[in-house]
């Protein structure tokens, strides 16, 4: 173990002052060197555990999923072939937007999940929401005279993950709401997308054909677009 290991350890800590301290004082006693080293890597890990459990408690996930509980074999071809490119979070370092399409029970929410836990376990803020509580949030802070608090909070997120998008539609209040929240995020932090509908369908959703083709040049622009059309999983398992 090094001083310049050490001063790392303080410096991630923002405890400067006890390295000035052990410089002054201490630098040339391996005892002291050696416990400090010990006591401040176990307070540094701890600290990243204690963060992480914090953000992904604070993300919203229904469960916890990873990349190592998927079935590879059973995932679309689309969405195999991606998997280790989405495990770098090379997309959210980026800022790109993450769109998966495809028929229900195909690995969609499990891939959004357990790349926002990927996220979390790197120091992203995430947030995860079906999109029919996502426009409940809206609607319910628009009455509450703070939606601008709330679009500023989930403009925050480094990812925000939307998912379920075309299960349940809503009326046209409800796609302004949200058209209001993806201009506020356009091309400044990522949204994850998963859609049981094709781009064509997502008029069903959002009824105005103006709005929606403003709403998809937005989150299509830069965006990976994975088709995740397949088999179902639960169909497998019946």
């Amino acid at each position: 173990m090094n001083a310049n290991t050490l001063q790392d350890y303080c410096k991630n800590l923002h405890i400067s002052m006890v390295y000035s301290v052990y410089e002054s004082k201490y630098a040339e006693n391996p005892e002291v060197t050696a416990f400090l080293n010990d006591a401040l890597s176990a307070e540094l890990h701890t600290r990243k555990l204690n963060k992480q459990m914090k953000a992904l408690k604070l993300a919203g996930f229904p469960t916890v999923k990873r990349f190592e509980d998927l079935n590879l074999d059973a995932l679309p071809d689309d969405g195999r072939r991606s998997l280790p490119d989405l495990q770098t979070l090379e997309f959210l370092k980026e800022r790109r937007n993450l769109i998966l399409i495809g028929n229900s029970g195909t690995g969609k929410t499990h891939c959004a999940i357990a790349i926002g836990v990927q996220a979390c376990l790197n120091e992203y803020k995430v947030l995860f929401r079906t999109a029919a509580t996502l426009i409940n949030e809206l609607y319910e802070a628009k009455k509450q005279n703070r939606l601008s608090f709330l679009i500023k909070k989930l403009k925050q997120a480094d990812l925000l993950i939307i998912d379920e998008l075309g299960y349940i539609s809503f009326d046209l209040e409800g796609a302004e709401l949200l058209f209001q929240l993806l201009a506020a995020r356009y091309e400044i932090q990522s949204t994850l997308v998963t859609s049981n509908l094709m781009f064509s369908e997502w008029v069903k959703v959002f009824h105005d054909k103006t709005l929606t083709a403003a709403l998809l040049d937005r989150i299509t622009h830069r965006a990976l677009i994975l088709n995740m059309t397949g088999n179902s999983y639960r169909r497998r398992e019946d």
